[in-house]
């Protein structure tokens, strides 16, 4: 019974938290989502020679192509990031991303890193721009007009599930595997909060659990600022900050915007 008052007590917080913050928390979500997006295209401007000479390098197209490569992220980057935070074209937006991403994912060179792919070449990122495509379509037509279908799932509800399934991906790269108690603690926590998040269960307070927890680690692993502007750490850090700052921003759209029709919570209201 204390478990279920302790269980209860954290669900009213939650459900308390959205009713405080549910009028700017989807802008804050939005905001910290395309924050690995917009920092990258910045980046993209003051690294321009470095960024062209790698592709050139890597893949000897010529100073053009290279160029032309850096100019179509630090554009491409930049125009998603401001039209999703005018809330103007969003889903073109979200497309155009996706499209960055999958240039990256190939231009780079770690389509077969497996590791990276899941944390840093963006599922994790993937699944935020699903969640933010969800956000701003419109529910689908039924399929069958004029007939009521309960167990019905329209596109924005798929589009939640692939998203919530992608974002936790990334805390697989998270785990540590070693004997320390403080290692297996945060393995079981860890997982458990996935495991919730890619189910549906308990979403609400299960993301904003993981959203508080990641903000937490990324800020005591991450701090870029602690190194000197000079040093290659800070930029790996800077890298590693706004990447899960974007997968933070994934996180609260689930708690605004809720697990969707294709979840545990939602077959509860049905049994």
């Amino acid at each position: 019974m204390g478990q279920n008052d302790l269980m209860g007590t954290a669900e009213d917080f939650a459900d308390q938290f959205l009713r405080v913050t549910k009028q700017y928390l989807p802008h804050v979500a939005r905001l910290c989502l395309i924050s690995t997006f917009l920092e990258d295209g910045v980046r993209m401007w003051f690294q321009w020679g470095e960024q062209r000479d790698y592709i050139d390098t890597t893949w000897g197209c010529g100073y053009a192509l290279a160029s032309a490569f850096v100019l179509l992220n630090l554009l491409g980057q930049l125009t998603g990031c401001i039209l999703v935070l005018s809330r103007n074209f969003v889903q073109y937006a979200c497309f155009g991303l996706f499209g960055i991403i999958a240039l990256q994912t190939i231009a780079y060179s770690i389509l077969w890193d497996l590791k990276f792919l899941m944390r840093y070449v963006n599922l994790a990122l993937g699944g935020g721009l699903l969640l933010l495509l969800a956000e701003s379509r419109s529910e689908g037509k039924s399929m069958f007009a004029g007939v009521p279908t309960m167990r019905e799932s329209s596109p924005k509800q798929y589009m939640q599930l692939g998203g919530r399934v992608l974002l936790v991906l990334m805390f697989m790269t998270l785990l540590h595997f070693d004997a320390s108690f403080f290692s297996i603690l945060q393995n079981i926590v860890g997982t458990a909060l996935m495991i919730l998040v890619a189910i549906g269960f308990k979403t609400k307070l299960a993301a904003l659990t993981l959203v508080v927890w990641l903000f937490a680690i990324n800020v005591y692993f991450n701090a870029f600022w602690t190194i000197p502007v000079y040093k290659p750490m800070h930029d790996f850090l800077k890298y590693d900050f706004f990447q899960t700052m974007s997968v933070i921003g994934g996180l609260l759209l689930v708690v605004a915007l809720g697990p969707g029709g294709v979840s545990m919570d939602e077959k509860k209201k049905e049994w």
